[in-house]
């Protein structure tokens, strides 16, 4: 059985790879976004008629969505499984591109991306990293959740370039309708890959962690051997929890602020060239997931998430002369880009390893659902702030990258004080 389990851990890893290369639509937005722009400033019959200040509300709304119907998504996940939960997210986001697909109504692509694609995308997320999780020991969390979660971030290498030459050939509505029913069959079709392993699995044998499972007792908040397993509730009673979701909430927030833009931020200097910025942020994306995994399986989450931050605000500061000007060319912003994209997907690997090393497998599902939630308030309060202030700035990215640092400098220090809760309950083994 072991040969067999160990293949079957596996497929079901980069099934769920697959599913959120799909899902990762998402950080396509600000192509979809620079469409709708064009329309409203074209005007005529048929045209979007948009308040610009509201651009990255389906967005944004999305984002909040998709992190709060991971909650749900997420205990329905741990009762049923994840094949239902992944079938279901297929269905959602179906239907919210082709709702889409035939209006430019605001209130309409708010219902349909926003809250369906939104949605959607949280019920296919929650069912992709939970049962690779399970197929393997602890001593490769980081990995595995890197690896399934970068599917989602190296959306953007295939879906930027082929949204612009969709957008061109068939313009924004055909776009979202091919975009629907391609996504609502590979999504569905993929889920019934998702299995968890069977209760008398043992993912590892007797002996396999001892060098580095068993051994690591330091105080590093990284993998290990015996867990505990915690309810929700037990969970939210930790001050540990409230640390990681403040944090949370300001790694992905500044992520997800500078991905709903990046395509404005690129076009004064690669003009229509500016998808490439997209895809290769994307790049980044996905290979921080699986960096900060592996690096987290060697010396911690809490040291790997304390040097992405101040990493990444390092980079919100040295973007301010070079976004928008002719300041070290096209070369440079990409690279900026590139890393930018490489931390913000460090945090989706460091968190739910966080949550699995702290809170244990059992609740999994529903405790990084909540946990997961400051993800979309992050996105919701930083993308809709940001734009608010370039539109107050002329379209200026000035103020946004410098918030943006200071939230990440003060992330960093909440990151020190990042503790494992003392706890009286009986390990899990």
């Amino acid at each position: 059985m072991g040969k067999e389990s160990k293949n079957k851990g596996w497929f079901v890893t980069f099934s769920g790879t697959a599913i959120n290369l799909a899902l990762g639509v998402l950080y396509t937005w600000s192509i979809f976004k620079g469409a709708i722009r064009a329309s409203i400033e074209k005007g005529g019959v048929g045209s979007f008629n948009w308040d610009i200040s509201k651009l990255n509300d389906p967005y944004s709304i999305a984002c909040f969505v998709f992190a709060f119907s991971m909650i749900l998504a997420g205990k329905l996940q741990d009762r049923f499984g994840p094949r239902l939960t992944a079938f279901i997210g297929g269905v959602l986001v179906g239907l919210g591109f082709v709702l889409i697909s035939q209006t430019t109504a605001y209130i309409l692509w708010v219902l349909g991306f926003g809250i369906l694609v939104g949605a959607g995308i949280g019920f296919g997320y929650s069912a992709a990293t939970p049962p690779a999780l399970k197929w393997f020991p602890p001593r490769k969390t980081g990995l595995i959740a890197g690896i399934v979660v970068s599917g989602f971030g190296l959306a953007s290498v295939y879906i930027a370039p082929l949204s612009e030459y969709l957008l061109k050939v068939w313009g924004i509505h055909n776009s979202m309708l091919f975009f629907g029913i391609a996504f609502f069959i590979v999504v569905c079709g993929l889920s019934l890959n998702l299995v968890n392993p069977p209760p008398d699995f043992t993912p590892a044998k007797p002996g396999d962690n001892k060098s580095s499972d068993s051994g690591n007792r330091k105080e590093n908040i990284g993998s290990c051997a015996i867990s505990i397993d915690y309810t929700p509730l037990e969970m939210m009673k930790t001050p540990s929890f409230y640390l990681i979701w403040i944090v949370y909430f300001i790694g992905a927030g500044v992520g997800l602020m500078v991905i709903s833009s990046v395509a404005g931020m690129a076009k004064s200097s690669l003009g229509e060239a500016a998808f490439v910025a997209v895809a290769i942020l994307a790049v980044g994306n996905a290979a921080g997931r699986i960096v900060a995994g592996l690096l987290s399986d060697r010396i911690g989450r809490k040291q790997t998430l304390l040097v992405m931050l101040v990493f990444q605000s390092i980079l919100m500061f040295a973007a301010i002369p070079v976004v928008g000007s002719k300041f070290g060319g096209p070369v440079l912003l990409v690279l900026i880009a590139t890393f930018i994209g490489f931390n913000y997907g460090s945090n989706l690997s460091l968190f739910p390893s966080l949550t699995k090393d702290i809170y244990g497998l059992k609740n999994f599902g529903v405790n990084y659902g909540i946990v997961f939630t400051a993800w979309g308030v992050g996105g919701l309060v930083l993308s809709r702030l940001s734009q608010m202030l370039q539109a107050r700035s002329g379209g200026k990215f000035s103020s946004s990258f410098i918030i943006a640092g200071i939230l990440l400098i003060i992330g960093a220090l909440l990151t020190l004080a990042l503790k494992k809760p003392q706890t009286s309950k009986e390990p899990s083994r």
